[in-house]
Formats: C-alpha cells, structure tokens, sequence
C-alpha cells in the first residue's frame, strides 16, 4: 500500500490552498508485457494487433515525418531537434517514406483509438462528478521489445487545487488496495466512465466489487484489473482470461506512472506542503500541514525538484515553473498569467506535450523492458529441470533468446543521455534517479550472465566427460587393438582359408570388440575411477582392487 489510510481518509476534508488550476493536464502511462497465445516470437506486436478483429477500435498513427513540407510544422521540428541522434533514430525512424521502412527502422508504432471522447470521474461520495476531455488514447509498441504502453492524455479547465491533486492521486489506479468499511475502493475514485463524443458511457468502473475482486486473486494468483482500463485495451485481453490471441499482463506496481501540468493562477499561493503533496502525489490536504514527516522532507527540494526557473519574480516575465519527480511522476506547475507557460504551440505546455513526454516515455519503457527481460528469465529458470532432457533443451533455448533480445535492447534502446539541451537532460537524469534504472539494467545484466555462464560450465562439463569416457575407451580398447592386431602379422597362414571362412573369423574377432566396446562406453564413467585409482600412489593395492570391484558393483 503506496498511501497511508489516513491520507485517503483526510483527503475528503481537506482545506487545501486556495490557488486554482486555470489549465490541468494529466497524462497517464501503462506498461504491460505482451504475451502471444500461440508461443511464437513476434517482432512486430503492433501488425499483429492490429489485425485483432473487424472491430479493432484501433488504427496506426501516421506521423508528421511524411515528406510533405506543408505538413511539417514547427513543433515538430523544435521536437525532433531536441534530441541526439541515436535517440531521433530510436523514436522517429528512418527514411522519408514509410512504406519503405522496414520494422528495424522504426522502432516504434503507434496505434491510436478516437471513440472515447471524455472520462467522467466521481472522486469521493460527497464530491460531484469531474469531467475530463480525452485528449489522445495512445498504445505504443516497440520493435523486438514484447511491451505495449498505453499513453492516456487527459485535460480539463478551472479545477480546484484540491480537486486536481485528488485526480493526480485516485485516477491511475487499476485495482483498489482495499475498501472502506462503506465499501468504497480505498485510494481509487468512487465512480470512473467512459463518454463518447455524444455522451454516452462506453464502459463504468467496478472498483466496488469487493467480491468479485477477492475471488479473482483467490482463483488466478494475480490481481484483477478495473473494468474499464479492460475496455481501454480491448482487443488485448488480461492473460488469467481464456479468449484472447494477444495477452498481456502487469508488469509494475498498480499505479501508472503520470505526468501532470498544472496552469496556476497564483503559483506563488502554494505552500510548501502543496508542492509536497504534488511532488509526491499525495493527494489533497491543508496547505499547512506537511503530509510527511519533516525529518523524511528536509532534502525534498534538492531531491525531488528542479528549480531551474521556479522563482517568485513578475508573472508577465517568469513563468515560475517548477518540475517535480519522484519514482511514478513527473508534475510541472507554473503561473498561468505567463503566457510562455500556457502556449501550446511554442511554449511549456508544447514542450510537456512532446518533449517532456517522450524523455519520460523513453524512462519508463526502459524499466518495462528490464522487468520484463528479469520477469522472463525468472519464468526459464523455474521451468528448468536438469533430470528432464526436454526442458533442458527449452532452457537453453530461452537462454539464447534471451540473450539475443537483450544484446538488442542495450544497442538499440538503452540510453543514459536523450538530449544535450540543459532542460531535457536534467529532467531526463531526474526521472533515471528515480527509476533507479542504472542498478536495475545491472541486476538483469548480471542475471544474463549467470545464465549464459550456466550454459557454459554445462557445455564445459559435457565435453569433459565425453573426453573421459573417449579417455577410458582408448584405454581399454587399446587391449583389443593389440589383440585384433594379432591377425594382421604373419604367425598364421591364412591364406589357404575360403572365403567363407575369413568371413567367420572375421566375425569372430569383430563381434566381440564391438560389444566390449559398448560395454567399455557404458562402463566409462566407473572405469574412469579405476584408472584414477589405479594411477593414485598414495592408496594401497587393496583400495586399487576395491576400485576394481566397484566396476560391476550395483
């Protein structure tokens, strides 16, 4: 349980400040692994997904790199130059033209869905019902990567402090952490729905399904996911569902990661413990209470914020922006009386938009991905089996491929720096700390190793035991080769013989030599300890015979 009750408790009445939020922007992240049915490795999951079905609501995004200079606008330019070139090559692609471009060269597609129009929220019983415009339902695939992000992005006009931190903490939540004794889902809203452009609800939360909710992690092992972020993936289905060709599964916490924007109207009104409560997403509560400890806050600023233009100086001049990150976050608050702050088109809120929004993408993929890359390696060695022949075979199958999809991933999507521009890396280093993604990749890194040095001492260990075994067979047939060779010296005559009879003798010196041959390779494993004893000094002949004995000795 990420929040204390008290928290989910106290938020209902809270006296927050009384500074408003002229502009609200939230944008939710959810990373999922995707698992085919049918066990085949796919590279390209969006084609895949996209032939899910006539009713796939879905449909690929074209992106604004066409060629057609009319179509190519300036934000788009001030986007792509942002980045380095490696990181333009990961999200943009290659080449002009895209019917040209194979999957490797671009890496990421992205389908969009455009029937859900609106979100309807109801926060808490005694709070009235929030509607928030759907800017854009995104799903992103990455290429050779099994992980789809949902990139939700929600929008609404003059809300309460209040009211935009009580979104910012309930939205994102797939299950609730537990109910209240009136049955209401604890830490999630009370009510979510789905409106399309004409109002009418596509689908409804069911958070308050207690039951229901308790006899799924009963039954499957795994939590149950709302209704309605259900719906938001279809035609992906939860793997513990029996339909479905194209699965997915949880990957990190409960929560989804956010990004949230917040047009002030009084930036400078916000107290210390709103910028906490922010910056933690704590959700609401009395502009003078820290919801902290002071002794857990006192590096809150030099940890959590970057306060590169946050300062109290004329609105008209300085936006006062503050950016705030912690491991699931990344909240920007400004005054909304700047109109650099407020501009969609070439200020902040363009740069959050895009910028900020895909530095942020780009961190939390990469934590999908390793998660995804330590959960599968987890998953090959439960499923190994050193007495069973087939599953070890899988293993080192798995093994392989896995080692083939991390090498891929390290050189085509693990970045440490996405941007030269001071802003973008900062912030870009900021949610890395938080992630603590250096510490993860090592982790998974490491795990590769020890199952490729796995493979290796296995591989090693076989041949030195075919060597003995081929030692012991040597060994012993060069009896039967001094034996055999007996024949091919002239002591006897035998050239008088018929053929016949050099066909029987033949047999006779070779059926024998190839039994005691099979028998010497079956044996190979105990001979191989006769020899060792018999070439030992340092023991007695009677543990030399014993050794001897030892070779027929059940």
């Amino acid at each position: 349980m990420d929040q204390d009750l008290h928290a989910d408790a106290t938020a209902q009445v809270a006296t927050p400040s009384s500074s408003s939020v002229s502009h609200f922007r939230q944008i939710l992240f959810w990373p999922v692994q995707l698992i085919s049915v049918s066990g085949q490795k796919s590279h390209d999951h969006a084609e895949a997904f996209a032939a899910l079905g006539p009713n796939n609501p879905w449909r690929i995004v074209e992106d604004e790199f066409t060629g057609d200079p009319a179509e190519f606008q300036e934000r788009h330019y001030s986007e792509f130059v942002t980045f380095l070139p490696p990181v333009q090559r990961f999200i943009y692609g290659q080449g002009s033209e895209r019917a040209e471009r194979t999957c490797g060269n671009t890496p990421i597609k992205v389908m969009r869905r455009t029937d859900v129009a609106a979100m309807r929220v109801t926060l808490t019983p005694d709070a009235a019902p929030i509607e928030l415009k759907v800017a854009h339902v995104d799903l992103y695939f990455f290429f050779d990567i099994d992980i789809a992000i949902l990139a939700l992005e929600l929008y609404a006009d003059n809300l309460s402090l209040a009211a935009a931190q009580d979104v910012m903490f309930r939205l994102g939540r797939l299950y609730p952490s537990f109910w209240h004794k009136d049955g209401a889902p604890g830490h999630c809203a009370l009510c979510t729905e789905w409106l399309s452009a004409s109002g009418a609800i596509l689908a409804s939360s069911d958070f308050e399904d207690r039951k229901t909710y308790l006899a799924h992690v009963g039954q499957h092992r795994s939590a149950r996911l709302g209704r309605h972020w259900e719906f938001l993936l279809k035609p992906l289905v939860p793997l513990d569902r029996d339909k479905g060709t194209l699965r997915y599964r949880q990957l990190e916490y409960y929560r989804m990661p956010l990004m949230a924007y917040l047009a002030l109207d009084d930036a400078d009104a916000l107290s210390r413990a709103d910028y906490v409560r922010l910056g933690h997403v704590r959700g609401s509560g009395k502009a003078s209470k820290q919801p902290l400890a002071d002794h857990h806050l006192t590096d809150f600023e030099a940890k959590h914020c970057y306060d590169r233009y946050h300062e109290k100086r004329d609105p008209a001049d300085w936006p006062s922006t503050r950016y705030m990150s912690c491991n699931h976050a990344l909240v920007v608050t400004g005054d909304a009386r700047n109109a650099y702050f407020v501009n969609g088109e070439h200020g902040l809120l363009n740069s959050f938009r895009h910028q900020h929004f895909m530095l942020f993408m780009v961190a939390h993929f990469q934590k999908a991905a390793l998660l995804m890359f330590s959960d599968r390696l987890a998953e090959a060695v439960n499923r190994l089996d050193i007495r069973n022949p087939q599953a070890v075979l899988a293993f080192r199958s798995a093994t392989r491929e896995a080692l083939e999809t991390f090498l891929r991933f390290t050189h085509r999507y693990w970045f440490h720096v996405v941007s030269n521009q001071d802003q973008a890396r900062d912030l870009f280093d900021l949610c890395r700390s938080h992630l603590d993604l250096d510490r993860l990749y090592e982790d998974v890194r490491q795990e590769v190793q020890e199952m490729s040095q796995y493979l290796e001492n296995e591989a090693m260990r076989r041949q030195n035991e075919s060597v003995a075994r081929l030692t012991v067979v040597t060994a012993f047939g060069l009896i039967g080769t001094v034996a055999t060779g007996f024949l091919g010296m002239n002591l006897f005559d035998h050239t008088g013989l018929s053929g016949l009879e050099k066909v029987a003798m033949f047999a006779a010196v070779f059926v024998p030599t190839l039994v005691l041959t099979f028998y010497t390779i079956a044996k190979s494993q105990r001979l191989s300890s006769f020899l060792d004893a018999l070439g030992n000094e340092t023991i007695g002949l009677g543990e030399k015979l014993s050794a001897f004995v030892k070779v027929w000795r059940r």
